[in-house]
């Protein structure tokens, strides 16, 4: 079932060249007394060894080619990269990295438009406010199911969005979302009983101080950090991905320097809206059993769909069985067949640590997947697709939603060991 998009509210923005915003190769500025970072290629790369060992100076590893990396980072990591022998040339930025395009939603817009889901479904959708961010904007949950009203003993499913701040196309995500499950309830059989037979969790925008910093400008800011003064640095930010409290600061996967994109923070969950997300999923523990059975956590770009651990190259290990691995495999690939995403473990792309992925299993036993979306590559639009393409590439991922839906009252169910894990 295909759910018509809304007309966004429009906004006015002066548009910009593309050259306004390079300088050497750096595409955002510093006006907190913050380095400036730029967008770089690195050819000569295959290996998940050496794009371990690239991300382990700083920088965000943006995009995996074949035999080459995206990267953005600094001018003193660059220089790091140089002296073990990677060469980064600079890149040109798509044109629609110039100017923030209207048509993707801003914070106060996405409250609105959830205000008004809730409204037109009471029975079936309700919002709470979970938390608060550095900034103090309300973080805002909203929950979908038959009798919304009821805390139900049905397995729960959980959405995330927007960790990475310029990563706008995931809250369209979570807004087609909203509208596919109350729009189609009622008149899609296959989706009255999943809202029936579960309860939805939807996370829109975890990151809205970070979200709105990005698009406030005349030009896209490419920030991806929250807002968040780092003690003792000029620098803002921390990596939310890199701030969770399992395996955090283990293994090269994050940065410890308050100037790099991928900063990990001085502790876990030291960034407020982390420590709200955490605290939110711990609450849905009851009786002792953690009701969420399943999680999504929205991304861009790449097309990929990712599954634990991101902080080991090993399939089975402390705390991953054959079984719950090929869990995760085949809910992953199933998924894959219907959106064209490539699945496969996080770290077949890089080592990381602190990540959402590695904590939602590791520390809550919940089945759980990364969705890296549209585009497949910079020349499409990398972080900034033109918004002309939400529709298409959010109702892409109808199918593979719905599908981790049907799994989500026992996961183990597609490897046929549902009577050994789900009784």
């Amino acid at each position: 079932m295909k759910i018509p998009t809304p007309t966004p509210l429009r906004r006015t923005l002066v548009p910009v060249s593309v050259g306004a915003l390079l300088l050497g190769g750096l595409v955002t500025g510093s006006a907190n007394a913050e380095p400036a970072y730029g967008l770089y290629e690195i050819d000569g790369v295959a290996t998940a060894q050496e794009r371990t060992e690239i991300a382990d100076t700083g920088v965000a590893i943006d995009h995996v080619g074949d035999d080459s990396v995206l990267i953005t980072g600094s001018s003193s990591e660059i220089a790091e990269l140089d002296a073990l022998g990677y060469t980064a040339e600079p890149l040109s930025l798509p044109e629609t990295y110039a100017s923030p395009d209207p048509g993707y939603t801003t914070y106060p817009e996405l409250l609105e438009i959830i205000d008004e889901v809730v409204e037109n479904n009471p029975d079936i959708a309700a919002q709470e406010v979970y938390g608060s961010s550095y900034e103090g904007q309300d973080l805002v949950a909203i929950k979908i199911s038959g009798d919304v009203s009821t805390d139900q003993d049905l397995p729960e499913v959980l959405f995330t969005h927007s960790q990475h701040a310029r990563e706008h196309l995931t809250v369209e995500m979570a807004i087609y979302l909203m509208r596919l499950f109350t729009e189609g309830y009622g008149e899609d059989p296959r989706i009255t009983e999943l809202v029936d037979g579960r309860e939805i969790w939807i996370l829109p925008n975890v990151n809205p101080d970070g979200s709105e910093y990005d698009m406030a400008g005349d030009t896209w800011r490419d920030w991806r950090k929250n807002r968040q003064p780092n003690e003792g640095s000029s620098s803002v930010g921390t990596d939310l991905n890199r701030n969770w409290a399992y395996n955090w600061g283990c293994c090269g996967g994050a940065s410890d320097n308050p100037d790099s994109i991928t900063y990990r923070g001085p502790e876990a969950e030291s960034a407020p809206e982390v420590r709200a997300v955490a605290d939110f999923v711990r609450g849905r523990v009851v009786d002792g059993e953690q009701q969420i059975t399943t999680a999504i956590d929205f991304h861009t770009f790449s097309e990929l769909i990712l599954w634990p651990f991101g902080y080991t190259y090993d399939e089975v290990t402390d705390g991953m069985t054959r079984e719950e691995y090929d869990t995760h495999r085949a809910l992953g690939e199933y998924m894959a067949e219907a959106n064209g995403y490539t699945p496969q473990q996080s770290s077949d792309l890089y080592v990381t640590d602190g990540s959402i992925n590695d904590w939602l299993w590791a520390d809550q036993n919940i089945v759980n997947f990364t969705y890296e979306m549209y585009p497949k590559s910079l020349s499409d639009g990398g972080f900034y697709p033109p918004s002309s393409v939400i529709e298409r590439e959010t109702s892409r991922n109808e199918e593979a939603v719905l599908r981790l839906l049907d799994y989500a009252d026992c996961p183990y169910r597609i490897i046929g060991e549902e009577a050994a894990y789900c009784g």
